[in-house]
């Protein structure tokens, strides 16, 4: 932790030391825009509309905070009584370095987090969109439709992270939490990213790590323990988004992820090491109010369509995630996760939005084990009062239901109540 402190405190003092040439222009190639700008963008575009003039810095920031006015309640009465009070505020640090032309570096720091309060580093990628830099005009007919990213850092799976609240960056989500199972992890990986007329294709590798080691035995001090199972994970996503005429866009992508080794890859839907938005329901623990499976194989399959009308937009999340069958001769379980957003946005500047989200996921720990069922439902709306300030309203509720909750604290638990969110990113 020290050490990443010491980082940020380089980092900034050379931020500043690059003000004169770095901050006049802020643009960035293949870059999504900071703030309303970059709302519905996925994967960075192809289009080369900014020059490179030689190395540039943009250092940037993103700033959260909640009152959370919930309720909460189970079957045996034995939660703690939650009052209305503000969260904990998050922060984000971005710098971000325009290296050559078609090279980007990015890293992101969380200054602060509900998981931690120092600071530390959330990682970092290289981004190539251009090979200029072997030779002028190296394969370029090839990087005309083709992104590189590697480093250690979120990699794409799936469609839902470009519009999750990543810790103090919360202005691409229209709601305050984000999804139950939160598709999500920061492990070295390298990807390929093909887009042409439409068309998307990627295709990419981890190692399966959140934490990085390179110590194989289970037991250092026991001569008979055995090396961990570990292998890398794949992932790829197919997909079509075009904008059909000025009023309508549409998007369809498929995706899926891969990791069959029993030490690593199960941190899909545990990786977000910032917290969760509901703070102190049904648990203390810096999750509440999402699940993670825990499986320790994983195969998971997230289809996300989006359709924008004028201002109207949909969004949905259809995912299946299965385990795998263990050397204890234990067969995983498999779980759905169901996500539906019907925003409608306004105004002169689009300024304004109001819609609901609904959420479920439903499954079975192991493969004998009973049903859980955990629903969740948002009904709100935003401001933004510049590009680079919004603010939320929400009302939500969450319930848990099934056989396999019986007996424990999340038999016939939920929490309800209204959520009121600012965030500022630039």
């Amino acid at each position: 932790m020290k050490v990443a402190s010491k980082l940020v405190v380089a980092a900034l003092a050379t931020g500043m030391s690059l003000t004169g040439f770095a901050q006049q222009d802020r643009s960035m190639q293949f870059y999504r825009p900071d703030g309303q700008d970059g709302l519905n963008v996925f994967e960075t575009s192809k289009e080369d509309t900014v020059e490179f003039k030689g190395i540039n810095v943009r250092l940037g920031g993103d700033f959260t905070i909640q009152f959370q006015g919930l309720s909460q309640e189970n079957s045996g009465d034995s939660l703690n009584t939650l009052g209305s009070d503000f969260n904990l505020p998050t922060a984000n640090m971005d710098i971000d370095v325009q290296l050559e032309d078609g090279v980007r570096l990015h890293l992101r720091t969380y200054l602060s987090s509900r998981n931690h309060n120092d600071s530390w580093v959330k990682g970092g990628h290289l981004q190539i969109d251009k090979l200029d830099f072997i030779n002028e005009g190296f394969l370029s007919g090839f990087m005309e439709m083709a992104t590189i990213r590697v480093g250690l850092d979120e990699f794409n799976y799936g469609d839902a992270h470009f519009r999750r609240s990543d810790n103090g960056n919360s202005i691409y989500n229209p709601f305050v939490g984000n999804y139950i199972m939160d598709a999500f992890s920061t492990e070295v990986f390298g990807e390929l990213t093909l887009q042409k007329n439409g068309f998307i294709g990627v295709v990419g590798l981890t190692n399966g790590k959140l934490n990085q080691s390179t110590v194989v035995n289970s037991n250092p001090t026991d001569p008979n323990s055995e090396d961990e199972d570990r292998a890398p994970s794949i992932f790829g996503k197919l997909g079509y988004d075009k904008q059909i005429n000025d009023d309508f866009r549409f998007r369809l992508t498929g995706s899926f992820y891969s990791n069959q080794g029993e030490a690593t890859g199960g941190y899909l839907y545990g990786g977000d090491r910032a917290g969760a938005r509901y703070y102190n329901v049904m648990d203390d623990n810096y999750t509440s109010g999402r699940y993670n499976p825990r499986f320790k194989k994983l195969t998971a399959i997230q289809i996300n369509p989006f359709v924008k009308y004028k201002g109207l937009e949909f969004f949905g999340v259809y995912e299946m995630i299965s385990g795998g069958e263990l050397e204890n001769e234990t067969k995983e379980g498999s779980f759905t996760q169901l996500g539906a957003e019907l925003l409608y946005r306004f105004g002169g500047k689009n300024q304004f939005y109001v819609g609901g989200r609904y959420n479920s996921v439903s499954g079975e720990q192991t493969e004998d084990a009973e049903t859980q069922t955990i629903d969740r439902m948002n009904v709100g709306g935003g401001w933004f009062l510049t590009k680079n300030v919004v603010t939320k309203v929400e009302y939500m509720t969450q319930s848990y239901s099934g056989k396999a909750y019986e007996g424990s604290k999340y038999e016939d638990g939920s929490f309800n109540g209204v959520m009121i969110e600012a965030a500022i990113s630039f």
